[in-house]
């Protein structure tokens, strides 16, 4: 016969997206979470900006029913807030006057309990959940996993206490920069090797990538932002996208990976649109836009002229020997057969350069825009987690 599977409860902060995607996954892997790993991921509290929704806390074992969860995706698809749903679980609204952070620390609290032990899944794209990220750090009752890049690129005392050698083994943050794919991993394993690293680039935003591989095809930049724009590439603002502050906020989590003390003052950043375009509505931004189209075809004609291509990259030089280092986002002529270049779509590509990977980079590759590789990943972070954990 074979064993219970293991329980795992988990908090879950955001049901959007890709926090949606992942209850998906969860439900959706039941069996092959408990036949290959004997885990069975439990879900104890469901959290957004207006509230959350619990277990029925009379039960120790109790946890949000797989039928419940449905109910919630198909109560969150509808475009409604988590405070408004109704069900044999508790629905609770933030108390009016308590801050989003202080309510997700006392979930977390309450679901987590005296030596219960909790996962706490961060599917969000905002600070508040540091302090709830800093209560995991601080307990071996806590586990967490995020897909949130801010709480990563926030102070470099908050970094280092989220990944402290002595926390590290409760944390994983893999998809907070390469969704799917496994950058942190491979980084933290050449760190590991005492395996110098030189330099790190590469294409962290499947939005971008998208952008640069229409302009090379020839189309005008305000024509590809719209369509990216309608397809849902972008942002609501497809500024949150071309300010490359998003792509900044992925390259300062490998620099501080390495090991290099540096913050978002640190990074260079070249936005894809000017000063003054900056603070204008959405609508007159998006009229604006063709006035940009001459300047970026006369960049790629350029680059092209050269036998490169345009593309929209992070960088980190590091130079050991003089214990330096720069961090660069912007745009960027490559040679259209190196791997950066031969990019195309929505793809993300990660190219490190070290005394071992030094004439062949380290080249990781894989899907970038869309939920489903983030999920995939926060997915395989929990798994690896809970089941690491166990052993």
């Amino acid at each position: 016969m074979c064993a219970e599977p293991r329980q795992v409860p988990f908090v879950l902060y955001g049901v959007g997206g890709v926090g949606s995607e992942l209850l998906r996954v969860i439900i959706s892997s039941r069996k092959m979470h408990a036949m290959r790993y004997g885990l069975h991921f439990s879900a104890k509290a469901l959290c957004d900006s207006s509230g959350a929704v619990l277990s029925k806390p009379s039960e120790e074992s109790s946890e949000l029913s797989d039928a419940e969860l449905e109910a919630v995706l198909e109560h969150k698809a509808a475009g409604r807030k988590l405070k408004e749903f109704a069900a044999p679980s508790t629905a609770s609204a933030a108390p009016q006057g308590e801050s989003f952070s202080a309510f997700l620390k006392r979930v977390s609290l309450d679901c987590g309990g005296a030596g219960q032990g909790c996962m706490l899944v961060d599917c969000t794209a905002t600070e508040d959940t540091i302090p709830a990220l800093l209560l995991a750090s601080e307990s071996p009752a806590y586990t967490s996993v995020s897909a949130n890049k801010k709480p990563f690129a926030s102070s470099l005392e908050a970094f280092q206490q989220l990944t402290s050698p002595k926390v590290y083994p409760r944390v994983r943050y893999e998809s907070t920069v390469g969704a799917g794919v496994p950058v942190v991993a491979s980084l933290r394993r050449v760190v590991a090797s005492a395996d110098p690293v030189h330099y790190v680039t590469g294409s962290f935003s499947g939005t971008l990538g998208y952008v640069m591989s229409a302009l090379q095809q020839g189309e005008p930049f305000s024509v590809v932002v719209r369509r990216a724009k309608d397809l849902g590439y972008t942002e609501p603002d497809p500024r949150d996208d071309l300010g490359g502050v998003d792509v900044a906020r992925k390259a300062l989590i490998l620099a501080r990976t390495i090991g290099l003390p540096l913050s978002m003052a640190d990074v260079a950043v070249e936005p894809l649109f000017p000063e003054s375009m900056a603070t204008m509505p959405v609508p007159e931004f998006m009229e604006k836009l063709p006035s940009l189209d001459a300047g970026f075809e006369q960049r790629v004609k350029a680059a092209q002229a050269e036998g490169k291509v345009l593309r929209y990259a992070a960088s980190i030089h590091v130079d050991s020997a003089k214990g330096t280092s720069r961090l660069e986002v912007g745009l960027q002529t490559v040679p259209a057969d190196s791997p950066l270049g031969a990019l195309q779509g929505t793809d993300n590509l990660v190219e490190m350069t070290t005394e071992v990977y030094k004439t062949a980079p380290l080249v990781l590759r894989g899907a970038g825009a869309g939920v489903g590789g983030t999920a995939a990943g926060v997915m395989a972070d929990m798994v690896d987690l809970a089941y690491t954990s166990s052993r």
